[in-house]
C-alpha cells in the first residue's frame, strides 16, 4: 500500500507590509509553482506558494508560506536563514525544507523543496503588479449539535480503479471520502479494529476495493464520535453488515513508555479536534510520519490498521495530544505485506532502523508482543454494496 504525499497543509501568513528592496534584501514577497512530475505520488499536480519574508530591527527573519489553491490556514515556517546568497527554511509540521540561491539583482531565487523527495522550486519577488491574491481565511465551520444522531444523507459507493495502490480515508469538510478501501478497512475504522479482529467474513470483505463519498444530514459539522456512527449505520444500511461480539485470544502489540521516559513528544499546541500527518510518506532509505495533535491512542490505531501485522494496545497512560516524528524502515510483514516504495538512502546516510528501534531512539516508547483475549467483532451477515 502507498500512501500519498500530503501537501494540503503547506500553508501559512505573515502581514508583512511592502517595502523597497536591495538586490541582497531577502525581506519582501515572493511567489511561484511548486510541480510535482507526471509519474509519481501526486502526478502532475501543481501548487502554486506565496512566501512572506520580513526582517525584525535586530536581523531576525521570519517567514510564512501560503499554498493559496488549497488552504488558507496558516503554517509557521522556521530555521529561516540568508547567508550570503543562500536563502533557507524548513516547516517542522510537515518535516520539509527549502535552499534556494538569490540571484545577482535580488528579484529571483532558484531552489529545491525536499519533503521526503526533492522538487524543484523558483520563487519570483511579488510585486504589487503581479503579486497573487490569498485568500481569506474561511471562517471556522458551525459545529454540529452534540447530541444529534446523524447519518449519511447521500453516499456513493463505486468500485475502485483496477491497478490504483492508494488508499486514503479522510474527512473533507462535510464530506466523508475514502479511496481503494475495502469494506473490511471500513469496519476497522468505524470500530477500532484490526484485520484480525474481524471474524468469520467472506473472503471479500478483504479484498474488494471500493471509493466512497458521502455527505451527512443535518447542519453544522460532526465530530469525531457522529462521523464514526455514520459510518456504523452505512455499514448495516449499504453492506448488510450484522455482527456479534466475542473475545478470543490473539497475539496483540502493546505500546508502553520505555526505561528513560517519552522523548521528543511536543504538546500540541492546535485547538483543533482531529489530528494530521498520520500517514507514511517516503523518505531516502524508508518512510516518515509527521504526526501533529495525535493523541498516542490514535497513533496505536493508525500503526494497527496500516502498519503492524496484529492489533495494538495503547498502554502509555499519556492523555496529551502530541506533535511528533517516526521515521524507519519497514519489513516484508509490515503494511499487509506491500510497504511504500522509497528511495534508496544516500551513500553517506546511516541506515534507518526498524519501527522496534525507531519508536525506543525517537520516541522513548516501546513495542511488545504478547497473546491476550481481545474484543473481536463476529460477522453474521454481509453483502455486497447496495446501489447508489
Amino acid at each position: 500500500m502507498r500512501q500519498i504525499l500530503t501537501v494540503a497543509t503547506l500553508v501559512a501568513t505573515l502581514a508583512a507590509p511592502a517595502r523597497s528592496q536591495t538586490a541582497k534584501d531577502i525581506a519582501g514577497n515572493w511567489q511561484g509553482t511548486l510541480e510535482f512530475p507526471a509519474s509519481g505520488i501526486q502526478p502532475g499536480l501543481r501548487v502554486r506558494i506565496v512566501l512572506k519574508v520580513a526582517k525584525a530591527a535586530d536581523g531576525t527573519l521570519t517567514a510564512f508560506n501560503y499554498a493559496i489553491d488549497q488552504s488558507p490556514e496558516p503554517m509557521t515556517t522556521a530555521a529561516v536563514s540568508f547567508q550570503g546568497s543562500t536563502f533557507k527554511y524548513s516547516i517542522p509540521a510537515l518535516h520539509g525544507s527549502y535552499e534556494a540561491q538569490l540571484n545577482a539583482d535580488g528579484t529571483a531565487m532558484t531552489g529545491t523543496w525536499t519533503q521526503g523527495s526533492p522538487l524543484p522550486l523558483t520563487l519570483v519577488r511579488a510585486t504589487k503588479e503581479i503579486a497573487w491574491e490569498i485568500p481569506e481565511p474561511r471562517p471556522p465551520p458551525k459545529p454540529m449539535a452534540p447530541d444529534a444522531d446523524p447519518a449519511f444523507e447521500v453516499a456513493t459507493i463505486k468500485p475502485s480503479a483496477p491497478g490504483n495502490a492508494t488508499k486514503i480515508i479522510r474527512v473533507n469538510g462535510r464530506s466523508y471520502q475514502t479511496q481503494n478501501t475495502s469494506l473490511a478497512d471500513l469496519i476497522e475504522v468505524a470500530y477500532g479494529l484490526h484485520l484480525k479482529q474481524i471474524v468469520d467474513a467472506p473472503v471479500w470483505v478483504a479484498t474488494d476495493k471500493f471509493d466512497l463519498v458521502a455527505v451527512p444530514d443535518g447542519e453544522g459539522q460532526p465530530n469525531l464520535r457522529q462521523w464514526l456512527t455514520m459510518v456504523q449505520k452505512l455499514l448495516a444500511d449499504r453492506f448488510g453488515l450484522a455482527f456479534h461480539r466475542d473475545k478470543r485470544d490473539i497475539s496483540v502489540f502493546a505500546i508502553t513508555i520505555a526505561k528513560d521516559g517519552p522523548r521528543n513528544l511536543v504538546k500540541s499546541a492546535s485547538t483543533k479536534p482531529f489530528p494530521t500527518g498520520l500517514e507514511f510518506h517516503p523518505v531516502p532509505g524508508g518512510v516518515m510520519m509527521p504526526a501533529g495533535n495525535a493523541t498516542t491512542g490514535q497513533f496505536a490505531q493508525m500503526l494497527q490498521q496500516v502498519v503492524l501485522d496484529r492489533p495494538v494496545v495503547d498502554r502509555t497512560a499519556l492523555t496529551d495530544r502530541y506533535d511528533f516524528q517516526l521515521t524507519f524502515v519497514p519489513d516484508d510483514s509490515q503494511f499487509n505485506g506491500h510497504p511504500p516504495a522509497f528511495p534508496p538512502a544516500t551513500a553517506n546516510a546511516n541506515a534507518l532502523p526498524g519501527i522496534f528501534q525507531a519508536l525506543q531512539q525517537q520516541l522513548g516508547l516501546k513495542l511488545s508482543s504478547e497473546k491476550v483475549p481481545t474484543d473481536v467483532l463476529v460477522v453474521d451477515r454481509v453483502h455486497k454494496p447496495s446501489a447508489n
